[in-house]
């Protein structure tokens, strides 16, 4: 910040002071050269021809320093064949004035034809009344005082823009310490969070930086919640495996006839408790990593084409809004989607029925499975959810489908529930994901 404002103040004063030079020196050298106007407009008013064709005044000029040799203030009058008309302050100079152009308007220049001495030249020319020639009339002063006043003004700009630019960065790294100065606050308040061990900043702080701080403890319980996600996580998976080993074990030290029958077994529940437990793992990484979007209606009908290869006797029917977007990983929604789908095609009769956005809300999206089978009574349909719950033993499965997908939908925030489908008679599975608005 100091550093910005360090450039941007340089830049601008730079450029004002610039700005502010050029048009004080412009001002200066035009007053300058507004006084010889005056002095060239006495000299021509002052000019008259004599009988001998030669130009002369009737009046003299007000300005002493015309008397003066070398005073710094010159005037001469010239016109081809005739001799130079000049003033006495020239001496034994004259002013060399191009020739071969006429002027009808004064023509002010600079000149170094004078060694050591600058001058500021003024020139006209004019056909005095009485006369066919063509006189140039010259006022001629030495520049060092009009450059002695520029240098002034400009030493007086230089010291005030310095002053200026001086104060002016003070002032920024003032103000920059004291708006920052309420983030010291949140750096010892973060300190004694480190050192207490303590789950939220409590200290009072600043009304500007309350924001920062409920952000930051909104980041330590988001924190938390993930720690303790992550021990009752590991905490679950050990407890599921502690069984197959204990009766792994217990086959292996009792040297049972039935071991490599039992190694499979177990091994089997263990893995299906391995893929649950990494399905969820992947499911809060994938949330934890930013905002997740998915569009349904391709997701479901990328699901409704793997399960039709499985379940080619069934028929499937989709209906809805076909522009949802649901803040989840398209993975996920897809796992969820053919875990739901698959059961009904399954369990049911012969035909599934999805509905997307079957109730219309702004937060979430609801999609309705239902399916033509017998249904879950009421009293089962809490229990279904739980890990290796199944009430059709007959078929193929792990008993950990919905289990699956109840603790993925909730990470997402969103939730799911059974119900009985009116329509087709058997289950109605309501899935409620998080909208993402259009």
């Amino acid at each position: 910040m100091m550093l910005i404002a360090a450039g941007w103040v340089s830049f601008l004063l730079l450029a004002g002071g610039l700005a502010l030079d050029h048009t004080v020196t412009g001002i200066v050298t035009r007053n300058f050269d507004e006084q010889l106007g005056y002095m060239l407009t006495g000299m021509i008013g002052s000019a008259e021809i004599g009988p001998d064709g030669e130009v002369f005044f009737i009046r003299p000029l007000g300005d002493q320093r015309f008397l003066e040799p070398n005073s710094g203030l010159y005037w001469q009058i010239r016109a081809k064949g005739h001799e130079d008309f000049p003033s006495r302050s020239l001496w034994d100079r004259s002013l060399v004035v191009p020739e071969g152009h006429f002027d009808t308007h004064p023509h002010v220049y600079d000149s170094d034809q004078f060694p050591g001495e600058p001058l500021r030249v003024l020139e006209r020319s004019i056909i005095l009344p009485g006369s066919d020639t063509q006189w140039m009339f010259t006022v001629a002063a030495s520049r060092r005082d009009l450059n002695e006043q520029i240098k002034m003004i400009r030493s007086i700009l230089v010291y005030s823009f310095v002053a200026l630019g001086f104060g002016l960065m003070l002032m920024a790294g003032m103000q920059t310490w004291y708006g920052l100065f309420p983030l010291r606050h949140v750096r010892r308040a973060i300190q004694k969070l480190r050192a207490t061990g303590a789950s939220r900043v409590t200290d009072p702080l600043p009304r500007e930086v309350e924001p920062l701080v409920d952000e930051l403890n909104a980041l330590l319980a988001h924190t938390e919640r993930q720690a303790e996600e992550a021990r009752t996580h590991a905490g679950n998976l050990a407890h599921a495996l502690k069984t197959p080993l204990t009766v792994v074990m217990n086959a292996a030290t009792a040297k049972a006839p039935d071991l490599a029958d039992t190694v499979i077994r177990e091994a089997a529940v263990m893995r299906r408790q391995v893929d649950h437990h990494l399905a969820r793992a992947r499911a809060v990484g994938r949330r934890a990593v930013g905002q997740s979007r998915a569009d349904v209606w391709p997701s479901l009908e990328a699901v409704l084409r793997a399960v039709e290869r499985l379940y080619d006797q069934a028929r499937f029917d989709l209906d809805g809004n076909h522009d949802v977007v649901v803040a989840m990983e398209k993975q996920d929604l897809e796992e969820l989607l053919g875990n739901l789908i698959e059961n009904a095609a399954k369990y049911g009769g012969g035909s599934v029925f999805v509905t997307v956005d079957a109730t219309p809300n702004e937060r979430f999206c609801e999609i309705w499975i239902e399916d033509d089978g017998v249904g879950i009574p009421e009293a089962e349909r809490v229990r279904i959810f739980d890990r290796g719950a199944r009430l059709d033993t007959g078929k193929p499965g792990t008993g950990l489908g919905l289990a699956i997908v109840r603790d993925v939908v909730e990470i997402y925030g969103g939730t799911v529930e059974l119900a009985e489908s009116e329509d087709l008679g058997g289950l109605l599975v309501k899935l409620r994901l998080p909208r993402i608005a259009a």
